[in-house]
């Protein structure tokens, strides 16, 4: 089963909408909160990531599919003689899961199953909103496909503003050291507080697609940028995460990459370069990426030398 492109797209969308259906009922539940252990990443294992990870397998192992799968918890599982692999976030937005709000998201991307896949080999993309159903689905060189749980069109807004102090953009937040953070990003945070409006969303795929709505101009998270320029705040995000460095894993970005990018929007690292070399399979720190995704091309070189300017102003502060 699953052997062609068209059963494995059919597969993946009743995978997400399935998950959906199996955590829906925990949103906002005390059990939703508790602590279930620690995933391969370091972060934290809440009750409802346990329940739709546990689901994920035993919902793959029951279909008959021949599909590789790849999550946070069990790392890489084979079923069958795979062609396509799986790249699934079951709870991407697991703290606002547990809060009962409505950005959360399951996240479902296919590639070709092979040795070495990259973002770049994402040939299929699915995020389906836990509380409201909204799906969004992109094919690569297809466009992108949006609408309500009950199959109305979601028609696509792409902001055209350019102006930062009337940026309405969400922040890459959890796990990583806030005083470090705004020291980069505290001009462009000031810049757009009154006139725009910066949030925590708590979810890299609810607010990445928000872009595609029109609700938002911009998502934006530089965690491994500030590492890789300058190591000596790796120590902050090692003592936030407990010991681990928690950043975007290419399963939080793997579809929402392809369906930023099919919807026409712009989305790459934290210097705006494209992410399509980055390998898919890993969680740890070597794997996490950063990623500015942004309405325009105008609007991102913006941001982007916004961020350079904000870098800038850490390696000062750290020096």
């Amino acid at each position: 089963m699953a052997g062609g492109f068209d059963e494995i797209k059919t597969l993946a969308v009743d995978l997400a909408r399935s998950l959906r259906d199996e955590v829906r009922p925990q949103l906002g539940s005390f059990a939703a909160r508790t602590h279930a252990g620690t995933a391969v990443g370091g972060d934290v294992t809440f009750g409802i990531d346990e329940l739709a990870e546990g689901f994920l397998v035993d919902y793959l192992e029951e279909s008959g599919a021949d599909v590789a799968v790849y999550s946070e918890d069990p790392g890489l599982l084979e079923f069958g003689d795979p062609r396509y692999l799986l790249i699934v976030d079951p709870v991407d937005g697991t703290r606002p899961a547990a809060a009962g709000l409505e950005c959360a998201m399951v996240s479902v991307a296919v590639a070709e199953y092979r040795q070495t896949p990259t973002m770049g080999d994402v040939v299929f993309g699915c995020l389906q909103e836990i509380k409201s159903g909204n799906l969004f689905t992109a094919v690569r060189g297809g466009g992108v496909d949006m609408a309500t749980a009950d199959g109305e069109a979601i028609p696509l807004r792409l902001s055209r503003n350019t102006d930062l102090s009337r940026l309405f953009w969400t922040i890459g937040f959890r796990g990583r050291p806030a005083r470090a953070l705004v020291e980069a990003l505290g001009d462009l945070i000031d810049t757009s507080s009154v006139d725009g409006a910066v949030f925590d969303l708590g979810s890299a795929t609810f607010s990445i697609t928000r872009i595609l709505t029109g609700q938002l101009d911009a998502y934006i998270d530089i965690g491994p940028r500030m590492i890789e320029e300058v190591p000596a705040v790796k120590p902050l995000f090692e003592e936030v995460g407990k010991g681990a460095v928690l950043n975007n894993s290419p399963h939080d970005l793997a579809a929402a990459a392809l369906v930023c990018a099919e919807a026409g929007a712009l989305i790459g690292g934290g210097r705006g370069e494209p992410l399509d070399g980055r390998p898919l399979l890993g969680s740890d720190h070597d794997f996490q990426m950063a990623c500015i995704a942004a309405a325009s091309e105008g609007l991102m070189e913006e941001i982007v030398a916004a961020v350079d300017a904000g870098m800038e102003k850490l390696r000062a502060a750290m020096a």
